[in-house]
């Protein structure tokens, strides 16, 4: 999942339809204007100041559809009022009275539009989605007077010019430099005429954002795969018994029901037998907003493109990616795609070596490797090469075990513990979710609670993501941790354990990483928990490598029913086959990487989205026994907003730091749990959030710059390729 972007604006504007990755961080203080303070005495429960156990919380059993429309409008006005109040003063502009005032603002709305994201991504209904329709383009109107504020840019340029000839502190520094920065790249020194153009075009982006996420979530739930008992043949009981409680959640007891979800589909394509089926269930999955209907989104990706390019050639930049990457770590589009294409040619080699062992065995069947194929011949292979079953691995993968282990490292890592809060004792939007509140295991002093939303379930966004309802803050009043985990792994049958496979595995601990990015945070102002795209994927990357690591293996790696440590031969076997399949995992994902920068550089004016995808995927030499992580008209991160736009390449930026700092844990006399590179890991990495630049962060946190080889080593790609 990144978190928010630097202009307040710009991330309401994303979370029109919840960008896949990080949205906004949620502060809940009482906002004083520069001249005039807030009424924060309120009727609708979704305006009110959060009271209650730990600071205050979110009263989410207090939503109502009815008290949406109203709260957002209300916070809305609020907050315009509250940035006229700082635009208009007539004392001279300071850092306290303009910025830190900035910060503080629009406090109310942000507490409406948490109840906004939990509605949108968790809890989404026809009537949720006609409300995000209607609203949709008052908040972009919303952004554009913030961002078109004369008075409140001439009052910040002149924090920030001051602060050039005066340095402030360092991180009130970092927090000017990046809030002009964030004007100015919205277009704040536009003339009124383009000034105009800019909002109309951010007006229509988000509504076309808000309809292309309403397509694919509608995609998502209208294609079930519905399949017999003689149909089950190579799936696992308990992946039965998940399939048939998903069938009789639909109305349709005595099926099975394969959901349009990823965690549904690929143990699904991973160990069924019946191949036709898995061409069904693959070809209903990759289809999202592309079945040629009323949902379909390639007209929609194509004026969204046509847009985005209009937009910043207003700033006088010659491409989207151009503008967007400016203040990434790669600061060019050019510097990214070196990255993606010095890695492109060893993950295809790899590919072809994987489908030549797969087309060994497949040859023997009468099979001729297809997308729908790949999983279950690698599984095969995976057998073969390692004598390693996918199956036997994941009945010691249970959920409950595996969030016990990540609580560990935590505490080995963070100094943190984890206590379930009494049911009940804080307000919850779902009966799946679970609350537990985060201490410092030394001094107990309370850092934060965090939540976990684990299930899919009907109106829930597909994939896995964190998110924050409070950031930790100390400028106005210390505020602390509220944060979430959200994912979709099936939802077993009543008292069936949750076993999930090794993949799934990574992805909850790397979500996890977020979680613990949030709770280190030591920052004082609220634009420091904000984060640089291709950076803030780095440290969940990297918690990805405790799964493996022996104390989490011997401890929390346990079999479902018998409570007996994973064997060590089996451990042994899972390390061998560490590297096993990155030829597919690389591709899958750099094509999508790929297709994202390739897009936004291509002339948008007569383009046909779905030629395009053909004809890129074709020069690159995609392998033909493969698609995209994410196909163009479902390609969320890029498409339901503007987080992960010309960014998507950023996992692969940020792998490449993950894989150098894993090597520091792997060479210090600790290995992964040494207590010096831990500390070192927490101050440098997690705790800075963005009150540093992330080169200069890691460079203390390694004694270097990052260095692509590692990378190359970890996915067991040859360097000498490079």
């Amino acid at each position: 999942m990144k978190k928010q972007n630097y202009f307040k604006g710009t991330v309401l504007l994303a979370l029109l339809s919840i960008s896949m990755y990080r949205p906004m961080a949620i502060t809940a203080q009482t906002t004083t204007g520069s001249t005039k303070m807030v009424n924060t005495t309120f009727t609708n429960p979704l305006l009110k100041e959060w009271t209650g156990p730990y600071n205050g919380v979110p009263q989410f059993n207090k939503m109502k559809l009815a008290d949406v429309k109203p709260a957002i409008k209300k916070g809305m006005v609020l907050s315009l009022a509250e940035i006229d109040a700082i635009a208009q003063s007539k004392k001279a502009p300071t850092f306290e009275n303009t910025i830190v005032t900035y910060e503080k603002s629009g406090s109310v709305l942000k507490r409406a539009f948490t109840y906004y994201r939990i509605l949108s991504a968790n809890m989404s209904s026809q009537e949720f989605r006609a409300i995000q329709k209607e609203l949709a383009p008052s908040l972009s109107e919303y952004q554009s007077k913030i961002s078109q504020n004369k008075k409140l840019f001439e009052r910040i340029k002149t924090v920030y010019q001051n602060s050039q000839k005066k340095p402030l502190e360092a991180d009130q520094q970092r927090v000017v430099n990046l809030i002009y920065k964030g004007f100015e790249m919205q277009g704040a020194e536009l003339s009124a005429e383009k000034k105009k153009r800019y909002a109309a075009i951010n007006k229509e982006l988000s509504a076309l954002y808000t309809q292309f996420s309403n397509n694919v979530l509608a995609d998502e739930e209208g294609y079930v795969t519905y399949i017999t008992k003689e149909q089950l043949g190579g799936l696992s009981e308990p992946l039965v018994k998940a399939y048939a409680k998903a069938a009789k959640d639909r109305g349709q007891e005595g099926k099975y029901a394969i959901t349009n979800k990823r965690s549904s589909m690929d143990p699904f394509l991973t160990y069924a037998t019946e191949r036709e089926l898995r061409k069904e269930v693959w070809t209903k999955y990759y289809s999202r907003g592309d079945n040629g209907d009323d949902k379909d989104n390639n007209a929609i990706i194509a004026e969204i493109l046509k847009l985005r390019r209009e937009r910043v050639q207003l700033l006088g930049y010659a491409n989207y990616a151009e503008w967007r990457l400016q203040d990434r770590m790669a600061k060019t589009p050019e510097n990214a795609l070196k990255l993606m294409e010095a890695v492109w040619p060893a993950a295809i080699g790899r590919v072809a070596e994987e489908v030549a062992d797969m087309q060994a065995i497949a040859t023997a069947d009468g099979v001729t490797i297809e997308p729908w194929d790949y999983r279950f011949y690698a599984e095969k292979v995976r057998k073969k090469k390692y004598d390693l079953d996918s199956d036997e691995v994941k009945q010691y993968l249970q959920l409950d075990k595996l969030r016990e282990g990540m609580f560990f490292v935590a505490g080995e890592l963070f100094n943190f513990k984890f206590t379930a809060v009494e049911e009940g004792k804080v307000p919850v939007f779902h009966e799946d979710v679970k609350v537990w509140e985060v201490t410092d295991a030394t001094s107990g002093k309370h850092i934060g609670l965090w939540y976990l939303d684990p299930f899919a379930r009907k109106g829930k966004r597909s994939g896995a993501w964190a998110t924050t309802y409070r950031d930790h803050t100390t400028y106005n009043g210390k505020k602390t941790v509220l944060c979430s985990n959200n994912s979709n792994f099936v939802k077993p049958a009543e008292g069936e354990a949750v076993l999930v496979s090794w993949d799934d595995a990574t992805t909850f601990f790397h979500e996890f990483g977020h979680a613990l990015h949030f709770l280190s945070s030591e920052v004082r102002y609220p634009t420091l928990n904000g984060g640089v795209r291709d950076y803030t994927e780095f440290q969940s990357q990297l918690l990805e490598r405790w799964v493996s690591t022996d104390k989490v293996i011997n401890t929390y790696l346990v079999h479902y029913k018998t409570g007996k440590p994973m064997p060590s031969s089996l451990v042994e076997k899972i390390k061998k086959a560490s590297t096993f399949n990155q030829g597919f995992a690389t591709t899958e994902y750099l094509a999508s990487a790929l297709m994202d920068m390739k897009l936004h550089l291509a002339d948008p004016s007569t383009i046909d989205v779905d030629a395009f995808e053909k004809a890129t995927l074709a020069e690159l030499k995609m392998p033909k026994e493969l698609v995209m992580r994410h196909r163009t008209p479902h390609f969320g991160h890029v498409f339901s907003g503007e987080g992960y736009a010309t960014a998507y390449y950023g996992y692969m930026w940020a792998d490449v730091l993950t894989a150098d700092a894993a090597e520091a844990f792997a060479e210090a006399p600790g290995g992964f749990y040494d207590k010096e590179v831990a500390k070192k890991l927490v101050k440098y990495l997690f705790a800075l959030r963005n009150a540093m630049d992330p080169a200069e962060a890691f460079k203390k946190f390694r004694g270097r710059d990052a260095e692509i080889d590692a990378l190359m080593r970890d996915r067991g790609f040859s360097v000498s390729k490079l």
